[in-house]
Parts: C-alpha cells; sequence; structure tokens
C-alpha cells in the first residue's frame, strides 16, 4: 500500500495541576479556542474541546504525523503560558503532568462532542476525579490513586 490513511479520533483528558480551579469562565472560551489552534498548528483537528474549572476535554483527530504524547506536551506547554499571561491570578497556571486518552468509536463521536459541551451541567453531578475514575474503569485502564492526581 502506497499511501498513509489514517483516522483516529481520541478523547483527552487533563487537569490542572492539584487541581486548582483556574478555568474560570472569564477565561474558558478563549482558552478552549486556544488549545484549538495549537491542535490545528499540529495537523490534528479539533472537533470539540470544553472543561471545567480544573480540567480539560479535547475531542480531536489525531494527525499521522504526531503521537498523542508529542501532542499533548505542545498543548500543554504552549497554552500554560498563554494562561499565564491573562492575568495576575494565573501566573501560578500549570497543568498536571498527566493525562488520558481514549479511541473513540466514528460511531460516537457525537457523544462525545455533546458530553463535552456539557461539562458544566455534568459536574454539578459528578466531581472530575470520580468523572476520570469512570473512564479508567470503562476503557478497563490498571492504574495506581497514587499516581494519578499529581
Amino acid at each position: 500500500m502506497g499511501q498513509s490513511l489514517v483516522k483516529n479520533y481520541v478523547h483527552i483528558i487533563f487537569s490542572t495541576k492539584n487541581r486548582q480551579p483556574y478555568i474560570i469562565q472569564e477565561y474558558e472560551d478563549e482558552l478552549f479556542k486556544y488549545l484549538g489552534g495549537v491542535c490545528k498548528a499540529h495537523e490534528c483537528a479539533p472537533i470539540q474541546i470544553g472543561g471545567h474549572l480544573d480540567h480539560v476535554n479535547i475531542l480531536c483527530l489525531l494527525s499521522k504525523r504526531m503521537t498523542i504524547a508529542d501532542l499533548l506536551e505542545e498543548v500543554k506547554t504552549d497554552s500554560s503560558k498563554w494562561m499565564k499571561k491573562r492575568a495576575d491570578e494565573l501566573r501560578n497556571f500549570y497543568w498536571q503532568d498527566g493525562y488520558g486518552a481514549f479511541s473513540v468509536n466514528p460511531s460516537q463521536v457525537y457523544t462525545v462532542t455533546d458530553y463535552i459541551k456539557n461539562q458544566r451541567e455534568h459536574h454539578k453531578r459528578k466531581s472530575f476525579q470520580n468523572e476520570y475514575r469512570a473512564f479508567l474503569k470503562k476503557y478497563n485502564v490498571d492504574y495506581d490513586e497514587r499516581y494519578v492526581w499529581g
């Protein structure tokens, strides 16, 4: 086969360092647009980006030229620097070191998109930690609770 054809939908989740509630409404739309721009710059087409207070969800098409780890390094580094410039109260803004990345069946893209759009409502009922644990369970990911939240 002479051509590389790839279509990988990925749902990425990561939080602020120590789950600090830095993603306030005043900055979130700009942050989500900025994150989308970083994804686009690396040929990872953003489909939906959202989050709430202490974490972000990104649904994108992963480029055939980019690993998830490399994408996350670019996204976190660029957006962390950008956020720190928004306001004095954000000068200590950092993302946590880790992340979750989960493959999405093409038939579930709309479901995941709706889920990400409704983060504010969703988190009235479920904490980020419980949400993330549910993803780990759903995808049968082995983890050590001591190292998930650092």
